[in-house]
């Protein structure tokens, strides 16, 4: 007997149902990008291991999922590389080529490769999946895709504004109750050079970041086995755990960051932006979450990431400002800033709250019954015209019974049943069935269309 197939474990195969709700979420989030003047591009799934590593911090490096070299790829390795070489080391001699971790990484390397052919400011989106070796677990996955926006080549605060804006938007769209929690690295960076730790910002910003994950005490021990002093996590702890409105934060941080003068820079851009944002109409919560930190180092300025209110879920939505990630590949002094959705985890939210339209699954509005090849002629002489009308139809293939033609047509969610049958041939008429409603009823043949789509548009 042959094995039973299977997909490796955080990877998922989606049957079309499931695939018309994606493209909803994916349709929604483009139109929105479209609708701020943001151009799609693509990047390959695949990169080159100098392109990736060393971008995403240590814990990121090790979720990278690392291919192979073609053919002999073990031919320079000895037998002392194996006794002596580390993973990594040996993972940088056997493979030159990864799967993409996200795609901001990817984007600076095509910003700088492409740099003659783009216009700057240049506002692009991508839609694509993304890879990470990490454990598979709710809401989490090896195999996800990715719905960024960035603006690359303009340091002016308002394309925060406008992030948000976009952000708000397909929240709203999507009918999502969701919080937009902001933050800013330099504020970060600020915090540790008050508390005497400016040279451990990476293992401070790594640690804080699981705060709501893993509680405060974590965090501590955390910092402890990073080599941080007591003292300092004493300092460290009442700051990243300030409460109160946003104002009361940012007042209470221009206090104990008046010594520092990268972390003054952070209050000024955050009560800019939040300034701006608060004149402006808006449906999502807005929170200056001092233990934000986003764990990726490429992070500069502004730091995002939003949660839905109503559903216990990880972010759904995260992105910030990156001051030189060009600067890597050759093309220094090139701010960006951008938001990535997370479609899996959108898509989990909607589903469990019940927020996909209703009828999102009816692709096709009406079926004709086959009842023959004279009958399947004549139908496809109507299928063209309604299709002329973007109404999406189909004939079923075969002249199968009629119970099971009207079953598929059941299964597939099809509104409508067209039955053009000897009968009504005759009386130049099509029986129209109303799968919702059990309703039965005739109509001559030029009234098909309008028929149609009056039931539809109701």
């Amino acid at each position: 007997m042959a094995q039973k197939p299977t997909i490796p474990k955080g990877t998922r195969d989606f049957i079309p149902a499931t695939m018309i709700k994606r493209s909803y979420i994916f349709d929604t989030i483009r139109s929105v990008f479209q609708l701020h003047g943001y151009l799609p591009i693509e990047t390959p799934a695949m990169e080159t291991m100098d392109t990736l590593m060393g971008k995403y911090g240590e814990e990121g490096d090790r979720l990278i999922f690392k291919i192979l070299n073609s053919g002999d790829f073990h031919k320079n390795i000895t037998s002392k590389n194996l006794a002596e070489d580390s993973a990594a080391q040996l993972a940088n001699k056997l493979c030159e080529k990864a799967l993409r971790y996200d795609l901001t990484v990817p984007f600076a390397r095509f910003v700088v490769q492409n740099q003659n052919n783009i216009k700057f400011p240049f506002k692009r989106y991508q839609i694509q999946p993304v890879w990470r070796a990490d454990r598979p677990q709710k809401g989490r996955y090896r195999e996800f895709y990715q719905c960024d926006a960035d603006i690359i080549g303009s340091n002016s605060l308002m394309n925060e504004v406008e992030l948000v804006q976009i952000i708000d938007a397909v929240y709203a769209k999507l009918g999502i109750a969701a919080i937009l929690k902001i933050n800013n690295r330099k504020i970060l960076t600020g915090i540790a050079e008050v508390i005497g730790e400016p040279d451990k910002i990476i293992d401070i910003t790594v640690a804080i970041d699981k705060l709501d994950k893993i509680g405060i005490e974590n965090v501590r021990k955390e910092l402890i086995d990073k080599g941080l002093s007591n003292e300092s996590i004493t300092k460290l702890e009442p700051i990243i755990q300030l409460d109160g409105s946003i104002q009361e934060k940012i007042d209470s941080l221009s206090t104990i960051l008046k010594s520092s003068e990268i972390g003054m820079k952070g209050i000024e851009e955050i009560s800019y932006i939040i300034s701006i944002i608060d004149s402006l109409p808006k449906t999502i919560e807005i929170d200056f979450d001092i233990s934000l930190a986003r764990g990726l180092n490429y992070y500069t300025g502004a730091i995002f990431e939003v949660k839905a209110r109503d559903v216990e879920m990880g972010s759904i939505c995260g992105g910030g400002r990156y001051d030189d990630l060009t600067g890597v590949f050759g093309l220094p002094h090139v701010s960006g800033v951008g938001i990535s959705f997370g479609a899996d985890r959108i898509y989990d939210v909607l589903e469990q709250l019940d927020l996909f339209p209703q009828n999102i699954t009816e692709t096709t509005n009406v079926l004709f019954l086959n009842f023959g090849d004279t009958e399947a002629k004549l139908s496809m002489q109507y299928l063209i015209k309604l299709r002329e009308h973007t109404i999406s139809c189909e004939l079923y293939p075969e002249p199968a019974k009629i119970k099971k033609q009207m079953q598929y047509a059941n299964d597939r969610n099809i509104p409508f049943v067209a039955i053009l049958g000897e009968e009504e041939i005759a009386s130049h008429k099509i029986t129209l069935k109303n799968m919702k409603t059990g309703e039965q009823y005739s109509i001559k043949n030029n009234e098909l269309i309008s028929n149609i789509q009056n039931h539809l548009s109701q």
